[in-house]
């Protein structure tokens, strides 16, 4: 969940992967995204642990804070 609004990336680069793809296992605080406010990177981590399902939102878009970025089973 986004907890400040700003710009979402799920690549830690451009010429990266994503950073989880459906089917990852996640460990509670594995970083899922990052949003940028202001050249400030923070980010998103699992708040416990489970597989990664997808992300509710597409690379670069705008996020509000509260706002689901991805969904974990």
């Amino acid at each position: 969940m986004a907890t400040v609004p700003g710009v979402v990336y799920l690549k830690p680069s451009p010429e990266e992967e994503y950073f989880k793809s459906a089917g990852d296992a996640v460990a509670a605080g594995d970083t899922l995204a990052l949003v940028e406010v202001m050249k400030s990177f923070i980010p998103l981590t699992a708040p416990s642990d489970g597989t990664f399902v997808g992300y509710l939102v597409e690379n670069e878009q705008p996020v509000d804070p509260g706002q689901a970025i991805a969904e974990l089973g």
